[in-house]
């Protein structure tokens, strides 16, 4: 009987870098893909709240957008010379190329997607998102609008999971099967 191997044939060193909309399940497919692969995990939005002290939506409250994408570029200049390990961005930061530069040279980028009213559900009772603020309807046209001007920049990645109808470990899987694929 011949073994299929679980991990992945891509070089050890390589960073899989996870990206997509909030709430498109980055944080918890990332921990699972990290457990699966023995790889660390990380989040780019865990690493600027410690850095900076306090939670994302005080940053953006006190300091506004325009700082966070700041220092946000920061913590991703340094995650980028991590090595084996899952990193989970915040869903902006494919709104600056440079962001996506540094990290595309160490690693794979992986699009998690989902739809638009997946998005509000999952959200709607998070008052913790600095860009889905308001009622209902504000939210759920937020959310499109965000989409709809991120879309192209998450269109380049390596690779796309739409997530909506799918488990975090079927999301798992289907990541390492794309990685053994491109090995």
């Amino acid at each position: 009987m011949v073994a299929v191997p679980i991990f992945p044939i891509f070089p050890i060193f390589s960073n899989i870098i996870l990206t997509g909309f909030m709430a498109s399940g980055k944080s918890a497919v990332g921990k699972g893909l990290a457990k699966r692969l023995k790889m660390d995990f990380v989040d780019t939005d865990e690493l600027i709240e410690k850095k900076e002290g306090v939670e994302i939506s005080q940053i953006f409250q006190e300091k506004g957008e325009p700082y966070f994408r700041k220092v946000e570029t920061e913590i991703v200049k340094e995650v980028a010379e991590y090595k084996n390990s899952v990193i989970a961005t915040g869903g902006g930061v494919v709104l600056k190329a440079k962001n996506m530069q540094v990290l595309k040279k160490q690693g794979m980028i992986i699009c998690l997607s989902v739809t638009p009213e997946l998005i509000l559900k999952r959200t709607l009772q998070d008052e913790k998102r600095p860009l889905l603020q308001g009622e209902r309807k504000e939210k759920e046209n937020r959310i499109k609008q965000l989409l709809a001007r991120r879309a192209p920049y998450y269109q380049k990645a390596d690779f796309i999971v739409d997530t909506t109808d799918l488990t975090v470990k079927q999301t798992v899987k289907k990541i390492i099967r794309f990685l053994n694929e491109k090995g």
